[in-house]
């Protein structure tokens, strides 16, 4: 019997090996890695047919990391695996594309679930934040849940690694840019939201779920 490839995305070592005990069992585990942009490189690489992700990922958060794989591969299903019970968090997860959302505490007895459902074609939420996710999207403020989904891939990847307090030059080299196009990114994100300063472009990377607090 073929076994479905999962490919796992944490930065918790610890939640992962974790993960890996329970899911070897029924999955064909083919990598786990530790943050968003190494996340891009190995599903391109590892081919699965699942990845299990983490939001809150260091270089690329999970949510953007869903974006950029639909895109570049339409047939790839992610659940989240997460600790972020708001519905904010999971309805933007699942307009970027994602197949699940599962609490971490409660992967034990729902992850194995939600991966067969996403392999079925079908979308998981878990049943603890299922009502408030059907009340926000109900909710007129729900319609413009995510703003920073306005912004560009390059935007979103820029304001996530300033956010993080990341040198300009180190960002070049992790965007493979000029540091004068950071620059150029990040004064034209404050013009476009209306931002004076850098410590409001990062409280609104952290309202918009581009970062965790």
């Amino acid at each position: 019997m073929i076994r479905a490839r999962v490919l796992l995305a944490d930065d918790h070592r610890i939640i992962m090996e974790g993960l890996k005990t329970l899911l070897e069992p029924e999955f064909e585990l083919v990598g786990m890695v530790e943050d968003g942009r190494a996340l891009l490189d190995a599903a391109e690489r590892l081919k699965p047919d699942v990845i299990v992700a983490d939001i809150s990922m260091p270089l690329l958060n999970g949510i953007e990391a869903v974006r950029q794989l639909k895109k570049a591969r339409g047939d790839l299903k992610v659940v989240i695996l997460t600790m972020h019970s708001d519905p904010a968090y999971a309805a933007t997860a699942l307009d970027a594309g994602a197949s699940g959302y599962v609490l971490k505490h409660s992967a034990a007895s729902e992850l194995i679930t939600a991966i067969h459902a996403a392999l079925q074609g079908k979308t998981y939420i878990t049943p603890l934040i299922a009502g408030d996710l059907v009340r926000h999207y109900q909710e007129p403020s729900g319609q413009q849940r995510d703003i920073g989904s306005s912004l560009t891939q390059r935007q979103r990847e820029v304001l996530q690694l300033l956010a993080e307090g990341r040198p300009l030059k180190e960002i070049a080299t992790t965007l493979n840019i000029s540091s004068r196009t950071v620059e150029f990114h990040k004064y034209q994100m404050m013009e476009e939201l209306g931002i004076k300063s850098s410590a409001e472009l990062v409280r609104f990377a952290v309202r918009n779920r581009i970062v965790a607090e």
